[in-house]
C-alpha cells in the first residue's frame, strides 16, 4: 500500500488539479457576487458552496488514490443503489421550482440523479469486464434494458437537463462498446417518427422553452429570462463593469444567476475577456484529459474514462449555449462554477476517477 500510495503521488496530475480550483474559484467569486447585497456579505449559498468545496476535495482525493479494482465494484453497486434512490425520490422526494427531484438531508438537498452520471459507467463497464464484451449485443441489450428504466425514472421527476446528459453519456459509451450503428440508424428514425407523440408527452413549461428557443414568445413573460441573460452578456463588452458591478446582477434582473445563467453574470462584470479566460480553462482541461484518455493501453479503462468526462463536456457545452441562446434552456449546471453542492462533488469526483485511471496507465 505504501509504494501504491507513493506511486500515485508521483503521478498526481497538478495541472488538472489547478485548473478544477481556478473554475471552482472563479464559481465562489461569481456566486458571492450573484448572492450579497448591503445587509448581506456573505450569503448562505455562498459559504454551502465553499463547504462543499473543501468537502469535495476529500472526494476528490478519494477517488484518485483508492484501488480502481474497489471504484469498479463500487460504482456498480453504487448505481444500483442510485435506482432505487431515484424510485424513493419519485415517491417522497423533496419538491422545488415543480419538479420533484431531491432527498432533503437538513443542511443539504441532495440530487440522486447526478449520482448516474458517476455510476453508470462504471456499472457498464464492470458488467462487461465480467461477462465478456463478446458477443456485444447478447452482453450489451440487459445494459440498454437498465439504461432506459434509469433515464425513464429521471424524466419521470421530471430532470430533462440531467436525463439528456446521462443519455448522451451511455450513447456514446455503447457506441464505443461496440453496438452496431444500425441500431443507432434505426434509433435516430425511431425518434423522428415518434417525436410528435413525444411531443405530448412533455411538460408544458419543457414545450414553452423549446418555443422561445424557435422565437416564441413575449419578451416581457416567456422570453424574459434568455432576454435578460442577452443583455447582461452584451453589456459586458470588452472588459466587464466590474466584479459585483452588473446591473442585471446588482438589480436582479436575471433568474437563475447563481446556477444555470452564472455565465451570463461572469460575461457582464468580466467582459469578453472574461468569458475567454474561462473557455480557455475548460478547454485546456477537456483537450488535455481526452488526449491522455486516448493514449490509455486498456480498453475497459478508456471506456471508463470516457463514460467518466462525456457528462462534464456536455453541461459546459450545453450550460454555454443555453445561456448564449444556442440551444433551448434546460436545468444544466456549469461544472464547477454554477451553485449546486451535488452537481460539485460529483464533478470533483468524476475528474478524481479519471486522474487515478490515467495515473494507472503511467
Amino acid at each position: 500500500m505504501k509504494i501504491n500510495f507513493k506511486v500515485k503521488l508521483h503521478n498526481f496530475d497538478w495541472l488538472v488539479t489547478i485548473i478544477i480550483l481556478l473554475l471552482a474559484t472563479f464559481g465562489l467569486f461569481f456566486i458571492h457576487s450573484t448572492t450579497t447585497n448591503t445587509q448581506i456579505c456573505f450569503s448562505k449559498y455562498f459559504y454551502k458552496q465553499l463547504f462543499g468545496l473543501i468537502f469535495g476535495l476529500f472526494i476528490y482525493l478519494f477517488f484518485y488514490f483508492k484501488k480502481l479494482v474497489s471504484l469498479r465494484r463500487l460504482g456498480y453497486v453504487g448505481f444500483i443503489i442510485t435506482l432505487a434512490l431515484l424510485i424513493f425520490t419519485i415517491i417522497k422526494g423533496s419538491v422545488g421550482m415543480g419538479a420533484q427531484r431531491w432527498i432533503n438531508l437538513g443542511i443539504i438537498k441532495f440530487q440522486p440523479s447526478e449520482l448516474a452520471k458517476l455510476f453508470f459507467p462504471a456499472f457498464l463497464v464492470y458488467y462487461l469486464y465480467e461477462n465478456g464484451k463478446e458477443p456485444v449485443f447478447k452482453n450489451i441489450f440487459p445494459l440498454l434494458i437498465i439504461f432506459s428504466i434509469c433515464l425513464i425514472l429521471i424524466l419521470k421527476q421530471p430532470d430533462l437537463g440531467t436525463a439528456i446528459l446521462v443519455g448522451l453519456g451511455g450513447l456514446i459509451l455503447f457506441a464505443y462498446a461496440g453496438l452496431s450503428h444500425k441500431f443507432f440508424i434505426s434509433m435516430f428514425f425511431l425518434s423522428i417518427i415518434t417525436a410528435p407523440i413525444c411531443w405530448k408527452f412533455l411538460k408544458p413549461y419543457q414545450k414553452k422553452r423549446i418555443e422561445i428557443f424557435l422565437g416564441g414568445g413575449s419578451q416581457h413573460k416567456e422570453r424574459y429570462q434568455i432576454e435578460q441573460a442577452k443583455i447582461a452578456i452584451g453589456s459586458g463588452n470588452l472588459w466587464g463593469k466590474g466584479y459585483t458591478q452588473g446591473t442585471q446582477n446588482r438589480l436582479s434582473f436575471l433568474p437563475e444567476k447563481r446556477t444555470d445563467f452564472i455565465f451570463a453574470i461572469i460575461c457582464e462584470e468580466l467582459g469578453f475577456i472574461g468569458a475567454l479566460i474561462i473557455l480557455f480553462l475548460y478547454l485546456i482541461l477537456f483537450i488535455y484529459q481526452l488526449l491522455l484518455i486516448g493514449k490509455m493501453s486498456s480498453w475497459y479503462d478508456q471506456l471508463l474514462a470516457l463514460g467518466l468526462i462525456t457528462p462534464l463536456i456536455g453541461s459546459t457545452i450545453i450550460n454555454i449555449a443555453m445561456t448564449t441562446q444556442l440551444a433551448p434552456v434546460v436545468g444544466i449546471p456549469l461544472p464547477f462554477i454554477s451553485y449546486g453542492i451535488t452537481n460539485l462533488w460529483i464533478s470533483l469526483a468524476a475528474m478524481g476517477w479519471i486522474n487515478n485511471i490515467i495515473a494507472h496507465q503511467k
